[in-house]
This record gives structure tokens, sequence and C-alpha cells, in this order.
């Protein structure tokens, strides 16, 4: 649902633009409208009057400019009318739009009605717990790497890292640190951390790369970036980046920013 109302409301920003645009046209034009006849090989340019259909002028073709323009006119007209009715359409639909609106059914029920009945999807809560629950082998850690642990207890690879979980932590975001995905055409990979969006029901992968300034490291970077949109894994969708060079470090602001736009 969450989905369908976001394309809901690109749509509606696109017919608000395309009825500014269409108005700002229709704001000096000339009078009448375009009539178009064909006889055999000639076609002949009339403009019509309102108020009388028998009214007309013929048009000479060196008058291209008003030819065109008339016949923008006409077409303005039409997308005018039309982007309005499915402007009218959305907003009626998005007026009272809520993404939770069927759980919200199921909540407003009494207690012991709730017993009674099988909500026609699992609750939030339940599918949160049943994702959280499960089980999963991550990357192991090479014995030279140093133990960095989380607020909770968790082994992570880097203090960026450990920022960033003990960051979800403290907020209250459950995630799975490193849990596989595979990306056909590339293999198995451990985004740094999964999510699942109450929003989509989808999971959201957040990878940190830390050494960008290192060639080797940027280069297996982009390699795997490129794969998750190859598998239709898009940033700014379902992926979330985050990048660090030398001099240039993980910025909590970032953190919160990033937080705020795609899991909260």
């Amino acid at each position: 649902m969450a989905e369908l109302k976001k394309a809901l409301l690109q749509e509606q920003c696109r017919l608000e633009k395309i009825i500014q645009k269409t108005k700002k046209q229709l704001m000096e034009v000339p009078q009448g409208t375009l009539r178009v006849t064909r006889t055999g090989r000639w076609i002949q340019y009339y403009q019509c009057f309102p108020g009388d259909k028998k009214k007309m002028e013929y048009i000479s073709k060196t008058n291209e400019e008003l030819i065109r323009k008339l016949a923008q006119k006409s077409y303005d007209e039409k997308i005018l009318r039309l982007a309005e009715k499915r402007l009218s359409q959305i907003r009626r639909i998005t007026k009272d739009f809520d993404d939770e609106e069927f759980e919200k059914i199921f909540l407003n029920e009494h207690g012991e009605r709730q017993k009674l009945i099988q909500p026609v999807e699992p609750m939030w809560e339940q599918q949160l717990k049943e994702w959280v629950s499960e089980e999963y082998k991550g990357k192991e850690f090479r014995e030279d790497l140093p133990v960095i642990l989380t607020e909770q207890g968790e082994r992570v690879r880097s203090k960026s890292e450990k920022i960033l979980a003990d960051y979800f932590y403290r907020n209250g975001i459950p995630y799975k640190y490193e849990h596989p995905l595979f990306l056909k055409g590339f293999g198995i990979v451990h985004p740094d951390f999964t999510f699942l969006s109450r929003k989509t029901k989808q999971e959201v992968y957040w990878e940190h790369d830390g050494r960008m300034d290192d060639p080797v490291y940027a280069h297996n970077a982009v390699r795997k970036i490129q794969a998750y949109e190859e598998n239709e894994i898009y940033p700014g969708e379902r992926l979330i980046l985050t990048f660090e060079t030398e001099k240039c470090v993980l910025s909590t602001r970032l953190i919160e920013k990033l937080v705020r736009r795609y899991l909260i």
C-alpha cells in the first residue's frame, strides 16, 4: 500500500506541473480554434471564431505561426481538461489514504474480539519479530582483525560500523549485521546492515564503504554497487550508501538524515 501511495503522490506532482505549464501557455493564445480540411493533396487551414460556427477565416500557409499556435491551443486545452480530471481523482484517493489502514481496523477492535479474528495480513510487530528472529550465518572474521564490539555486544569490523550499529541500537531500529544476500551475476554479498521497511515490507540494505581513497577497495565497492543495481536494488530506494576516506569521515548528522529519510 505504501508503494501505491508513493506512486499516486508522484503522479499528483507530475499532473500539477502539467497543469501549471499548460495554463501558462494558454494565457496568451489567438482567439478561436483551428480547422483543417483536405481536398485531394491540398490542405487548408481556417480560424473558427467562438459563437458562430460558420464564421471562419482562411489562414494562408505562410502564416505558420498562427497555425501552430491554434493547433497548440487545442492540444493544451485537451491536456488541461484531462490532467485536472485525473488530479481530482488522485486527490480524492490520497486525502484519507493511510499506509496502515488495514492494520488499524484490527487494532481498533475490542481486545476480546481480536482474539477471535484472523487478520487479513500479519501485524507489523509480528512480521518484524519473525524477521528479527530468523537465524543466519554472517561472514567469518579473520584472526588478525581487532575485536570491535557494539553496545549490544555484537562484533563488527570497523569503528564506523560500530558508530552505525550503536546509533541503530540506541534508536530502537532492528537490523541484521552482514546478513547474506544473493545477487544474480555477482554471488553472495553481506550488506553491512539489513533492515525491514515498515512502509514497503521489503528489506533495505546499508553499505558503508570506508576506504574509498584505496583504489582497489574503491573499485570493488563500485562493482558491488553495480551488482545491486543490476538486481534492481537502487541507491535511494532499497540501498543506502555511506562513504569515507582518510580525510572525510562518517558524519553522525548524515546518519540521522538517512535514517529519517529511509528507515523511519
